[in-house]
């Protein structure tokens, strides 16, 4: 999948990426990666932005990205909130 700069050229950087394998609760997955597509971005993408803002204390998500985010929400049935952050157990 290609992503769609959302910066110009010359502000772009190099980096090293590695491949990982993370385990994620599968319904919060489906919305990440919907949220992705939506964006024309891969998940490693997204999410990278995501932790990024998070570590400067700034929200990642617009109001209209956010309303996406609860429409997916519905879609895939994800009825997690922050509070349960750290308190998931698999069945």
């Amino acid at each position: 999948m290609t992503r769609k700069s959302h910066a110009p050229a010359s502000a772009c950087r190099k980096i090293q990426r590695v491949q990982t394998g993370v385990r994620i609760e599968k319904r919060l997955l489906k919305v990440l990666k919907g949220l992705a597509e939506y964006h024309d971005m891969t998940l490693g993408d997204l999410i990278e932005g995501i932790v990024l803002h998070s570590f400067e204390g700034k929200a990642p998500f617009s109001d209209e990205n956010l309303k996406r985010i609860a429409d997916l929400k519905k879609i895939y049935g994800l009825d997690l909130v922050s509070q349960d952050s750290h308190k998931l157990v698999e069945s």
